[in-house]
């Protein structure tokens, strides 16, 4: 009889407390006001459109780092100190680009065999990518992500990596 009511209040009292951590556990559950609700609901839209008007001036601004750079280009067949700047400039900015469009890592191995063509000719496949990058993201809204996009990103980076190689 001892042995049972031991027991049975072992039982109660490991009872009582799995209930008091499970209800520990579990948040309190509070509903916000509407307008709080839709406060944060307008936030979050303007938030998501100044995101993705930066997106489109970091594209525009890679689009007017590549023209600039076949300008210096074409007057004096080589690299300056500021066209350097430049080309970093661009590789942060294509970065910062693929990572807002959620892109993975690049492929980092560059083959030069592959990419033989002149500067002047990378310089234009540089112009005419991020050309074409500003088209695709002008054509998609704040809600979608392009994977021409992410692509084109890709092999501007690609690109942007083999024109700093190839300066040095």
């Amino acid at each position: 009889m001892r042995f049972a009511k031991a027991l049975f209040f072992q039982v109660l009292f490991v009872s009582l407390l799995s209930a008091v951590v499970f209800a520990q556990r579990q948040e309190p559950s509070f509903e916000l006001p509407e307008g709080i609700k839709e406060n944060l609901a307008k936030r979050r839209v303007r938030a998501e459109e100044k995101e993705y008007r930066e997106l489109i001036e970091r594209s525009e601004e890679a689009a007017r780092i590549s023209e600039d750079l076949i300008e210096s280009f074409e007057k004096t067949k080589k690299f300056s100190p500021e066209d350097g700047k430049q080309i970093e400039r661009l590789e942060k900015v294509v970065k910062r680009i693929r990572r807002d469009l959620g892109a993975e890592d690049v492929d980092e191995n560059l083959d030069l065999k592959e990419k033989s063509n002149g500067m002047m000719e990378t310089l234009r496949a540089v112009k005419e990518k991020t050309a074409g990058l500003l088209t695709e993201l002008r054509k998609t809204s704040r809600h979608s992500v392009s994977v021409l996009a992410i692509e084109s990103s890709n092999s501007i980076m690609r690109l942007v990596k083999f024109l700093r190689i190839r300066r040095n």
